[in-house]
């Protein structure tokens, strides 16, 4: 009983840390998406209710996220002019359409989609997402007049207005940066964001500044009416996108900070409870909801045990949106400025961006190339790109797979690629390693750089080994170019044998489709050494017609 209570105080004081952390946040990203503050507050009572109720992990954070929130806008800027009735309407609407995804992403089990964006095409994306945000609040920063356009139209437009920057929103938004990155730097257990809006708050009351202020919250429930179907065709594109996005990045936030070390992840389930809070978000005149990973950050530091935590900013969130409207009169835009630009060089990861490009090899074009992508188009097109970019990425693994020749560790029976410390060879015989599946997309690939080892081979090659621990599965079309080339090395005097084709779905196929037949019963080995060890009684033999003729040139 003691143990609940000492639990139930935890989660208390960390719900208190993460209102406190909240609230600022939420009213910005509610500015960054072109919808009332109050909107904002919305979202993050939807998001918190939603996941409490249907969703599995003890410490993740919902609401609204700057992330997707510059993703819609961009959007719904097409339709409908920011701020208007209309937009706020469609932005209900795209929020129960995402929802209704991501809970049919769960009832389907399609935790694994979440997976289609790669960690460097993330990473670009999220760069670029940061340049839109410090671009789009720089003029309020400033204090100057914004242009339109595309972001570079943007860039010059502020460029041309720097004389007239105000030095009181200058110095607000610079002041409120300063104050959030230090305390997250230094005590990140500090509410750094709500410190700074309420020295800010303090200031502008005291020498008031001539900066624009915010809005008093005006709650009330949205008036809801039936959907045209010209609407959601509009907006089905949009959904689908900021659904993705909403998928990969609660997926990355249950992985950082799982309920139990060694558990289960329940990715699909806590989908659901993502895609609730955004229905309910909708309904009540708010946005699309998303998984916070600062704030579930904040939960976990703070020693939130439950969901409880939540809740309990929930709680405050809704006393804030009832109770303390006012307060708000006495706010800067500026300032929400400041905490977005601190956002977006949380998002801007380049101390990820550096170990890519540490680890070699061509990743981190996929990152400049996935930020240009997001910077130079419209968002939500460049986050389509961006998904094509890292399936394509993927693709290109699969089609181009590292081949090797093998060679004996000295003094052992083990195959493995030649290193520095020396390397054993049979003459005669070469043992070749295809690191992937042999599918249509690499067969052809697989028997080019087959044929280009045998063809640079120190001594006439007379019995080829393929090892295939890598090779996890084969299709119709990579069968058939084995058994073609197979029957084409044997009618030259070149043996071929298998060895270690261990994987069950591979093996299946490679019955299946004629392949173990090609190669000959006698032919299959479960070690190179015993492949090698027979090699005296191989005879050349092609393979029969009838499974030749399964799979004609």
């Amino acid at each position: 009983m003691i143990g609940l209570r000492h639990g139930k105080m935890q989660d208390g004081a960390a719900g208190l840390l993460l209102a406190a952390i909240a609230v600022p946040e939420q009213l910005a990203t509610a500015h960054l998406a072109g919808m009332p503050a109050e909107a904002g507050l919305y979202t993050f009572v939807a998001g918190g209710l939603g996941f409490a109720l249907f969703g599995t992990n003890r410490f993740l954070s919902a609401g609204a996220d700057s992330t997707v929130a510059p993703i819609f806008a961009g959007g719904l800027a097409v339709l409908a002019l920011a701020g208007t009735p209309h937009y706020v309407a469609l932005a209900g609407l795209l929020a129960v359409m995402v929802g209704v995804l991501l809970v049919g992403a769960a009832v389907l089990r399609a935790g694994w989609v979440a997976d289609l964006l790669s960690v460097p095409v993330v990473v670009g994306f999220m760069a670029g997402i940061a340049v839109h945000i410090v671009v789009g609040q720089l003029p309020i920063v400033l204090g100057v007049t914004g242009g339109g356009g595309t972001l570079p139209d943007r860039v010059v437009a502020l460029w041309s207005h720097r004389s007239d920057t105000n030095l009181w929103t200058l110095g607000i938004g610079l002041g409120i940066l300063a104050i959030t990155r230090a305390t997250d730097a230094v005590m990140p257990r500090v509410p750094g964001a709500l410190l700074a809006l309420v020295l800010a708050s303090c200031s502008v009351a005291v020498w008031q500044p001539p900066v624009e202020m915010l809005a008093v919250l005006h709650p009330a429930m949205p008036a809801l009416a039936m959907p045209s179907f010209a609407e959601v065709y509009a907006l089905a594109p949009l959904a689908l996108i900021v659904a993705m996005v909403c998928m990969m990045q609660t997926a990355a936030v249950l992985r950082a900070y799982p309920s139990q070390p060694e558990g289960p992840l329940h990715v699909a389930r806590d989908f659901a409870g993502i895609g609730a809070g955004s229905i309910l978000a909708g309904l009540i005149g708010g946005f699309p909801v998303n998984a916070s990973p600062p704030r579930t950050a904040v939960a976990v530091e703070a020693g939130a045990g439950s969901q409880w935590a939540s809740l309990v900013a929930v709680a405050l969130g809704l006393a804030l949106l009832f109770g303390g409207g006012d307060l708000l009169a006495f706010l800067p835009h500026a300032a929400l400025g400041g905490i977005l630009i601190g956002v977006a060089m949380r998002l801007f990861r380049l101390g990820e961006m550096v170990r890519i490009a540490r680890c070699g090899g061509t990743e981190i074009l996929l990152v400049l190339a996935s930020a240009l992508l997001v910077v130079l188009l419209p968002i939500q097109t460049g986050a389509i790109l961006g998904v094509v970019f890292s399936l394509l990425h993927g693709f290109y693994i699969v089609a181009r797979p590292h081949c090797t020749e093998l060679a004996r560790a000295p003094g052992t029976t083990v195959w493995w690629p030649p290193d520095d410390g020396g390397a054993e060879y049979v003459p005669g015989v070469l043992v070749f390693a295809p690191a992937a599946p042999v599918n249509f997309t690499n067969a052809s690939f697989i028997r080019a750089a087959l044929k280009a080892a045998i063809e640079r081979a120190a001594t006439p090659v007379r019995l080829v080994v393929i090892e295939a621990s890598g090779t996890i599965d084969i299709d119709y079309t990579g069968a058939g170019v084995l058994i073609r080339y197979i029957a084409y090395l044997r009618a030259r005097g070149i043996d071929v044998a298998l060895a270690r084709l261990s994987a069950e779905r591979a093996v299946v196929r490679a019955e299946r489709t004629g392949l173990l037949d090609a190669f000959g019963r006698d032919r299959v080995f479960r070690t190179v050494e015993e492949a090698i060890g027979v090699r005296g009684s191989f005879t050349p033999r092609p393979p029969s017609p009838p499974v030749s003729q399964r799979f004609p040139v």
